[in-house]
C-alpha cells in the first residue's frame, strides 16, 4: 500500500541530495596545511534510489521464512495485526523523515511490516477458503486490490506531493493502516481468539522450499514478476532519451495496466472456476503473454505505444498469480499438512527476489547491455520457463497421502489423544484389536489382517 508515494519519496530524495550538493559546494575546499584545491566527493544518487527501493524487498526477504514459521504457529490474525502496526509507525517516519538514513528506516520497516502483514493476509484467505472455486475468487479479490496499490496509487499519490506537500500522502497512508489495525483488533480479536490451539502444526518452510511442485511455482512467480520489478526503475529514463517523455507521462506509465490486471484476474477466476484443471495451463499462457509483451517495450516510440506492452505484462502476470497461488494453498493440502503461513511466505519471497534485484540489478544491465537487450532477456526468460509448468498438469489429480493427524504422528505422539491413537496403530500392526467389553474392559483379539490393510488405509 505504502508503495503508491515511490514517486513522491524519489523527489524528496532528490531535493534532499540537492540540498547536500549545495551545502557541499559551499564547503571549503582548501585544505589547511596546504593550498591545494580537493573536490568533495558528492552522493551517487542514482544508487542511494535504489539501495533505497530495494531495502523493503530485501528485509522482507529475509524476514519472511520467519514470519512464515510465526504464522503457523500462533495463526494469522496476530502476525496480520503486527504487520498493520509496523507499517503504520513505517509511514508516519516516512511523513517527516529529513534524511536519508531516516528514509532508509521506514522503508525498512515497511519491509518487516510487509512480511507479516501480506502474507498472513493471504494465508488468512486461503485458510477461510477451502473450497478451489472460492479460494480463487477470494485470493483474485486480493490481487485486484494490491494491483491498485501498486499501479493506480503512484499517480495519485504524485498530485497529493504536488499540490498537498509532502507529508499529506504518508498521513492518509498512515491513517488507513491505523484504521485497518483497528478493525482487525475489533473484528478478528486476534488476542482472544484460541481456536488455533487445537490445530495441527504446519509442514516446515525448508521441506516446503524442497517440494519440487511448490518450487516451480516459486520459481514461476520470480521470473513473472521480473520485467515489471526491471522496468519500474528503468522505463523512466529511457522514456526521457527515447521518447522525450514528459514528467506527466512518466507518472502516468502504468496507471492503464490496472485495468487490464483487473481483467486478467476476472477471466482466470472465471476460467478456473469452469476448467479447474487448466490452472497450469493459464499460468503458462499469462508467462508467454508476458515474455511477448517485455519484448516489444523498446519498439514503442511514444506514450501510447508504450501502453500496449505495458498492460499485455501487468495482464499476464493477473492470469500468473491468480492460477498459480490458489495451486500453492491446493499443494499443501494434498501433500502436507493445511496451515499456509509458510507456503505464502515462499510466495513472498519469490516477489521480494524479482523487487530486490530490480532497483540494483536493472540499470546496471542496461549500462552494460542496453534497454533492449534487458527487455529481450526478461521475455525470453518468461516464455522459456512456461514449459515448466507442465510439471503442474497432474496436481489437481492428487489424493492427500496421508491425514493432517498422521502428519502430526510422524513425530511421535504430544498428547494424551495421540499417545492412545499410536498404542493402537502399534497394535494393529501386530495383528491385535482392541475391543471394550461391557464392563468397559479392554481386551484384544486376533485377526488375519490389519483394517488399515483391507481399507487402504488413509492412503490415496
Amino acid at each position: 500500500m505504502t508503495d503508491s508515494a515511490r514517486g513522491q519519496r524519489g523527489d524528496y530524495l532528490e531535493e534532499l541530495q540537492k540540498a547536500a550538493d549545495h551545502a557541499q559546494d559551499a564547503a571549503p575546499r582548501t585544505n589547511s596545511t596546504n593550498s591545494t584545491v580537493h573536490t568533495l566527493p558528492k552522493g551517487n544518487f542514482d544508487l542511494q534510489i535504489g539501495v533505497l527501493f530495494a531495502s523493503k524487498a530485501i528485509l522482507q526477504l529475509l524476514v519472511n521464512p520467519l514470519s512464515g514459521t510465526f504464522i503457523d504457529r500462533v495463526g494469522y490474525d496476530i502476525p496480520l495485526f503486527i504487520g498493520l502496526n509496523v507499517m503504520f509507525l513505517s509511514t508516519l517516519i516516512f511523513a517527516f523523515a529529513e534524511n536519508y538514513a531516516t528514509l532508509f528506516l521506514a522503508r525498512s520497516m515497511q519491509g518487516l511490516g510487509s512480511a507479516f502483514a501480506d502474507t498472513s493476509g493471504i494465508a488468512m484467505i486461503a485458510d477461510k477458503y477451502s473450497e478451489e472455486t472460492e479460494r480463487s475468487k477470494a485470493l483474485g479479490i486480493a490481487l485486484a486490490f494490491i494491483s491498485f496499490g501498486s499501479l493506480v496509487a503512484p499517480p495519485f499519490g504524485g498530485v497529493l506531493y504536488e499540490f498537498a506537500g509532502k507529508r499529506v500522502p504518508f498521513l492518509i497512508l498512515a491513517c488507513i493502516c491505523l484504521a485497518d489495525g483497528v478493525l482487525c483488533l475489533i473484528v478478528l480479536k486476534p488476542f482472544s481468539n484460541r481456536e488455533r490451539e487445537n490445530m495441527p502444526v504446519g509442514t516446515p518452510i525448508y521441506k516446503l522450499m524442497i517440494d519440487p511442485y511448490i518450487a516451480v511455482v516459486a520459481g514461476a512467480l520470480t521470473i513473472c514478476n521480473i520485467p515489471l520489478a526491471f522496468l519500474e526503475p528503468t522505463i523512466a529514463n529511457w522514456m526521457e532519451d527515447t521518447m522525450h517523455a514528459s514528467q506527466w507521462e512518466i507518472g502516468m506509465t502504468w496507471f492503464p495496466a490496472f485495468f487490464p490486471h483487473v481483467l486478467g484476474v476476472y477471466l482466470t477466476v472465471k476460467l478456473a472456476a469452469k476448467y479447474p484443471h487448466l490452472q497450469w495451463f493459464y499460468g503458462a499462457i499469462g508467462m508467454v503473454f508476458i515474455g511477448a509483451s517485455s519484448c516489444t517495450v523498446p519498439a514503442c516510440k511514444n506514450f501510447g505505444q508504450l501502453m500496449i506492452p505495458l498492460c499485455g505484462i501487468c495482464f499476464g502476470i493477473a492470469f500468473v498469480d491468480t492460477a498459480l497461488l490458489p495451486t500453492l494453498g491446493f499443494l499443501v493440502d494434498v501433500r502436507h499438512v493445511s496451515v499456509y503461513g509458510s507456503v505464502y511466505a515462499i510466495a513472498d519471497i519469490s516477489y521480494c527476489v524479482a523487487y530486490a534485484l530490480g532497483p540494483v540489478v536493472a540499470g546496471q544491465i542496461v549500462h552494460d547491455l542496453g534497454f533492449v537487450q534487458l527487455n529481450l532477456g526478461m521475455g525470453l526468460a518468461n516464455v522459456l520457463y512456461a514449459p515448466a509448468l507442465l510439471l503442474l498438469k497432474n496436481v489437481t489429480q492428487m489424493k492427500p497421502s496421508f491425514s493432517e493427524r498422521n502428519m502430526l504422528l510422524e513425530d511421535g505422539p504430544t498428547g494424551l489423544y495421540d499417545t492412545i491413537k499410536m498404542e493402537q496403530r502399534q497394535k494393529k500392526k501386530k495383528g491385535l484389536c482392541t475391543t471394550i467389553d461391557e464392563n468397559g474392559i479392554e481386551t484384544f483379539a486376533q485377526r488375519s489382517y490389519s483394517e488399515e490393510e483391507s481399507s487402504g488405509g488413509e492412503y490415496a
